[in-house]
């Protein structure tokens, strides 16, 4: 079996990082597309249902500040279901080409709907309208039912602004915890956690 292999990177200490994790994250993600990675804001999303069931999948980081990050979707898709059930949250980046991850664990709450708006306004007007048409997880007998969708929407917004839906928005999640990670020689990973505290945060290292 094909072995996968860590290239050596330099070591992380406290001191390296800001003492804001947040804003220590929006450098890594500055390091990770300037590294050429694809997506650097894509991110995995875990979320727990009310009785218990783990679900996963990415999604897009667009913002970060505030002492949050946030994310953008469908209020009654799985997620939304969920994070409506039960607001605790996990989120996880991961950026193969620095051999880096940063884990997030906190509580997730929804934006209104005029705090949702102005990123609406800047999605390409071919996303605004796949936000109408889509039943966001929802099972649907084929594609064309949905491209007609699009098509029936489109039509009836004609040249209009598209105005945002009232079932989709924005959620922001507040960490407790973040975690950076960067991949060493030997499976001897640096881990670096930060903790919220009243004002603050503290910071301590992890065994691999």
């Amino acid at each position: 079996m094909a072995q996968y292999t860590l290239h050596e990177q330099a070591g992380l200490d406290v001191q390296q990082l800001d003492a804001n994790p947040l804003t220590q994250l929006a450098h890594w993600i500055d390091d990770a597309r300037n590294a050429g990675m694809l997506d650097p804001v894509a991110a995995c999303l875990a979320t727990t249902s009310a009785g218990g069931q783990p679900s996963a999948r990415i999604v897009l980081v667009r913002e970060i500040g505030e002492g949050s990050v946030a994310f953008y979707t469908n209020h009654e898709s799985r997620k939304g279901r969920e994070l409506a059930e039960n607001p605790a949250a996990a989120l996880c980046f991961w950026w193969d080409k620095l051999q880096r991850q940063v884990r997030l664990e906190g509580t997730v709450t929804r934006m209104s709907q005029a705090d949702a708006e102005p990123y609406f306004r800047e999605r390409p007007r071919g996303s605004q309208i796949g936000a109408w048409a889509s039943h966001q997880s929802r099972p649907v007998a084929e594609r064309a039912m949905l491209e007609d969708r699009v098509a029936a929407i489109a039509e009836q917004f004609g040249d209009e602004p598209v105005p945002i839906p009232d079932f989709w928005g924005g959620y922001r999640l507040r960490p407790s915890t973040i975690e950076f990670w960067q991949g060493r020689d030997n499976r001897l990973h640096d881990r670096i956690r930060f903790c919220a505290t009243d004002g603050g945060w503290t910071a301590d290292r992890l065994e691999p």
